[in-house]
């Protein structure tokens, strides 16, 4: 058993059980952003958290254990980085990222946005030209040594 092997159970007793990720979280008292993240693998679990998500979803004894350690970070499937709303999101971040790195650069001076000290929220806004995505990316602002 490895982390892909929990996570694809994880999704599979989800389908299975008909879960909205905002109701694990509830079950977790967290965010639904951090806990489907750390859900698909992205994030490390306390053990109490771990024990949470493997009695939620069904899970064997050993996933609790993996579940607490650090993951590889980032798109672990070939397919995942074909996948259309991925790939929009790459799209937005090359089209807008040296906008946004100027605008930070200018408000805050010769730094980063942290995707450590970080939050993520989803929104669905109504709109009668379509309903909206809502993206709000929040990371601590962090400056160069020295600047």
């Amino acid at each position: 058993m490895n982390r892909a092997t929990v996570t694809e159970q994880i999704v599979e007793t989800k389908i299975q059980k008909g879960m909205k990720w905002a109701d694990v979280a509830d079950e977790l008292d967290a965010s639904k952003e951090w806990v489907t993240t750390a859900c698909l693998g992205q994030m490390t679990l306390s053990a109490d958290q771990a024990q949470k998500i493997a009695d939620i979803f069904d899970l064997p004894r050993a996933a609790v254990a993996i579940l607490q350690t650090p993951p590889t970070r980032g798109l672990s499937e070939p397919a995942m980085a074909s996948d259309p709303l991925i790939h929009r999101l790459r799209e937005i971040v090359t089209v807008y990222g040296p906008t946004i790195k100027e605008l930070i650069h200018e408000e805050f001076g010769d730094g980063i946005m942290s995707a450590i000290d970080f939050r993520l929220t989803l929104n669905r806004r109504e709109d009668p030209r379509g309903d909206r995505v809502e993206l709000v990316l929040s990371g601590k602002y962090l400056p160069y040594p020295g600047a």
